[in-house]
């Protein structure tokens, strides 16, 4: 709980160092302890400059932050593929994978709103799933278009689950978000902060879409 604090005083940007966060601990001894734990929960990420960058669900309320805590747990064990890197591989991998989609090809599912980049999958296997992909000509790396994730959390409410993925990915996944929230908020009883500017520019550029019964 203090390490989510602390790292909700800085003002959110690209990256820190390790400085700024002795700054707001008092000592390096304190600071280092702090970026492990927030490291161990999936919110921030060191970078080979020795940089840490941070997630931007840190800015959501802390009774929120606490719901996204599987899916950034479920990110950290994350594992990527991609045989041609093109929209094939998308297509090949939901014929052959067993699990959830979640994140781009669900929001877009949902929503029409934005176009999908990548395919994430709560496998139900998560080794077996790799290895599929690797019989049939993937490789594992950071490139691909094709994202497992090992089962973790609730998935009861798969409307929830898919929102709440949303937010705890950040960047553009937190417009996906906003949408969701403005077709489905009836079925959602875990909701995120989204500033208003951000809401209105969603519902703006929306299609006019109808929610999917589910």
């Amino acid at each position: 709980m203090k390490s989510l604090l602390m790292i909700q005083e800085l003002q959110l940007k690209p990256a820190y160092r390790v400085d700024e966060i002795v700054e707001l601990e008092g000592s390096r001894a304190t600071a280092y302890k702090r970026l492990h734990e927030l490291e161990q929960l999936g919110l921030i990420e060191r970078t080979r400059r020795g940089y840490y960058t941070v997630r931007t669900c840190v800015k959501q309320p802390l009774d929120v932050m606490q719901h996204l805590l599987p899916t950034l747990q479920a990110l950290k064990q994350a594992r990527t593929f991609g045989k041609y890197y093109n929209e094939s591989d998308v297509r090949i991998a939901r014929n052959i994978i067993d699990g959830f989609v979640t994140l781009d090809y669900k929001a877009y599912e949902l929503t029409n709103y934005q176009t999908p980049a990548r395919l994430f999958i709560y496998a139900d296997d998560l080794q077996e799933s790799s290895e599929i992909l690797r019989k049939h000509g993937f490789s594992q790396g950071t490139k691909g278009s094709v994202t497992l994730l090992p089962r973790i959390g609730d998935f009861t409410n798969e409307i929830q689950r898919v929102y709440l993925d949303c937010i705890a990915y950040g960047g553009r996944s937190t417009q996906d978000a906003v949408a969701i929230e403005l077709l489905y908020g009836s079925k959602l009883k875990i909701n995120g902060y989204f500033p208003v500017e951000l809401i209105n520019k969603v519902q703006e550029d929306m299609p006019k879409v109808s929610p999917i019964n589910t």
